[in-house]
């Protein structure tokens, strides 16, 4: 196994301590924190949540169209009933 020189160890460390301390480290925690904050305030939901709505207003129109469908027939219905009452 080859060693690491002790001199490419130390620029190593330099380098990193250089990037921790640059305003580059600093603007992208703040820019992180200015995202999450935003994000919170959009009041997402997650992919789950989603798509539990999407199936409930799935189930809620499938309904929806049955009992329009029975309005309908019944209101046909009592036309019917309606005719054969009339002299």
């Amino acid at each position: 196994m080859i060693e690491t020189p002790k001199f490419v160890e130390e620029a190593q460390k330099k380098i990193s301590q250089l990037l921790e301390n640059t305003p580059a480290a600093d603007i992208e925690r703040n820019l992180k924190a200015l995202l999450a904050s935003l994000l919170v305030k959009m009041d997402l939901v997650t992919r789950e949540e989603f798509e539990v709505q999407r199936e409930l207003l799935s189930r809620a129109r499938e309904t929806l169209a049955q009992q329009e469908a029975r309005i309908t027939e019944l209101e046909a219905r009592q036309a019917g009933a309606d005719k054969q009452i009339e002299p």
